[in-house]
């Protein structure tokens, strides 16, 4: 395993503070969260495959559902860079990250690929 980092410290983020802040606000820390997620994402693709207001805009329309199929896509999106550069990666990242979205924990889902990008940080 490489021990060069992928990602500045600037997408680092506390994982406990993130599910605490979100639990507090009922949610909105999630969106922020999300927004630096989806940066941190961008920058280890090296192209901008996530983009904030167009997810947000479409997660409102759909109650919820397109944030559903952007959770397993952040996952598969993390776990294929993760392979592809030699890193361990769970295979189900992704499966993972739709099952506890569609079960309203996208919270943990958020901590789950939060803590694999801390890893890159």
């Amino acid at each position: 395993m490489t021990t060069d980092k992928a990602l500045s410290s600037e997408h680092h983020i506390e994982i406990a503070t993130g599910i605490i802040l979100s639990v507090l606000t009922c949610g909105i820390y999630n969106i922020y969260w999300n927004y630096r997620q989806f940066l941190a994402m961008n920058a280890l693709l090296g192209r901008e495959e996530f983009k904030f207001v167009p997810w947000l805009l479409l997660s409102l329309v759909t109650c919820g559902l397109y944030h559903i199929y952007y959770e397993y896509k952040m996952g598969a999106e993390l776990y294929g860079w993760l392979k592809d550069h030699g890193r361990v990666a769970n295979s189900n990242l992704p499966v993972m990250g739709l099952v506890l979205s569609c079960f309203g924990l996208t919270v943990i889902a958020d901590a789950v690929y939060q803590h694999e990008i801390n890893k890159l940080s």
